[in-house]
Formats: C-alpha cells, structure tokens, sequence
C-alpha cells in the first residue's frame, strides 16, 4: 500500500521521541501539503520509516488514519 496524498498522520498523530515531538503536533519536518522532507533521508528517524501504511491504519480517509495512529499512540504511552 502506498501513502495516501495529502495525509500526513503519521507525521502528526503519533509522538517522535528522537525529534522530541509530541504527538497530536506536526512534525517539523512535515511541508504544508503533508510530505516529509526526510523521507529517503539517512536522517529520517527509524521509527519513521519503520511504520509502513496499512489498510488498518489508514483506512478510507485521513481523519480515519489520525484516529487510528492517536489511539496507537494512547494505548502504547502508558508503556
């Protein structure tokens, strides 16, 4: 499956520990029409590139894929 255009949640919902980002905030790394400037770069943190879009997570529309990733997010924080 590849990313959806104009998308992005997973560049906002979930929380990025080596960028110090939290989640719910768009990375600062995320452009305006929701592409990482990362992405292909020896510098994109690993988790990053280690979560692959998947029906589950993305669904049929963006809010789907947000809400998705922010209850990941609030299930694995208590961890």
């Amino acid at each position: 499956m590849d990313c959806r255009p104009g998308c992005g949640a997973c560049c906002i919902a979930p929380s990025i520990s080596t960028l110090d980002k939290p989640a719910g905030e768009p990375c600062v790394h995320l452009t305006p029409d929701y592409r990482c400037t990362l992405f292909g770069s020896s510098r994109r943190p690993s988790c990053c590139s280690g979560l692959q879009p998947s029906a589950e997570m993305c669904g049929a529309s963006r809010e789907h894929a947000l809400a998705w990733l922010a209850q990941l997010e609030a299930a694995t924080a208590a961890c």
